[in-house]
């Protein structure tokens, strides 16, 4: 298992706000049967991956940014279960002394197997509460990639995975307004996406053709 990860700060309120986001988003999964792929070649029975990333901005905290750029490479599977959600709050500011809060958070996930049953859920929430004038955008964004024959990601992909890793975290701790802000994670997505396929390209072959499927949700201040 591979993981660039950023360290979380827990309270009992960043874990009270994830435990409610997590309940709202339960109608957001996605079941099917698809081809995975893997780091080993040993079945598993099942997998599983949970990534969340939270920030909350305040009249004492006016400006609070956090994300997670997660590696998760599983062997052979049955079955899998990857969950991936970024809140983001802004509570009790103003248009004069206005918050901005963001969370992004980037999920890989990696199996294999021809007929693994795959349940995923991929959440962004993002809310302000007596909060006017503030900008709060939590942006979740999760690659799954299925290949029959397991494959391991090479040095060469995990380096320019590195590479956009450290271009999220600046991005995150920018000033750009939350509009240019969710351009450009749009676009670090999308080097993510031609990384993947780039590694697929020469996956083992099997009965299915590898596939690299991307779940995206936005939400927030602009509207999206």
């Amino acid at each position: 298992m591979n993981q660039h990860r950023k360290p979380r700060t827990h309270s009992a309120l960043t874990q009270r706000a994830v435990r409610i986001g997590l309940f709202a988003a339960g109608a957001a999964g996605i079941a099917t049967a698809v081809p995975a792929q893997a780091a080993t070649g040993t079945p598993q029975h099942t997998a599983v991956a949970v990534d969340q990333t939270f920030s909350r901005a305040d009249f004492h905290h006016h400006t609070q940014a956090q994300d997670s750029f997660t590696v998760r490479q599983f062997g052979t599977v049955e079955a899998a279960a990857v969950r991936n959600q970024a809140n983001a709050v802004g509570v009790g500011c103003s248009v004069d002394d206005h918050c901005r809060s963001v969370a992004l958070s980037f999920q890989i996930v990696t199996m294999a197997g021809e007929h693994t049953h795959l349940t995923a859920l991929n959440r962004g929430d993002a809310v302000n509460k007596h909060c006017d004038g503030c900008q709060t955008l939590a942006g979740a964004y999760q690659f799954v990639v299925s290949t029959p024959r397991p494959l391991t990601l090479d040095q060469e992909t995990g380096r320019r995975l590195a590479d956009i890793h450290q271009r999220l975290d600046a991005l995150t701790r920018s000033t750009l307004p939350a509009t240019d802000l969710r351009q450009r994670a749009d676009a670090l997505a999308a080097e993510v996406n031609t990384v993947l396929h780039d590694a697929v390209a020469n996956a083992p072959k099997g009965a299915e053709q590898p596939t690299v499927t991307v779940h995206r949700h936005l939400d927030g201040w602009p509207a999206h």
